[in-house]
């Protein structure tokens, strides 16, 4: 298996609004998790059995008061580094 683009405890940005896609039972459907830019904490790495050559990272998203929302799965894609210029 080759080194994961993002690690643990790693800081990552969303490179584009992230919405609920049924994973967070809580929120409704579509609902926005994150903005393009929010700020957010690698908490997991792993593979998907239906996707097992893509890497699904789990972030906790800053809210706007800087507090972690729960884990959202994403895939690398989805993240960036650093924030959009």
């Amino acid at each position: 298996m080759d080194e994961s683009r993002f690690r643990i405890g790693e800081m990552v940005f969303a490179s584009a609004r992230i919405l609920n896609d049924g994973g967070l039972p809580d929120l409704a459907l579509d609902a926005v998790i994150a903005e393009a830019g929010s700020k957010g904490v690698v908490v997991r790495c792993g593979h998907l059995a239906e996707l097992p050559d893509a890497e699904v990272f789990l972030v906790r998203f800053e809210d706007a008061g800087g507090t972690l929302g729960p884990p959202v799965g994403c895939l690398a894609e989805e993240l960036a580094s650093a924030p959009p210029a």
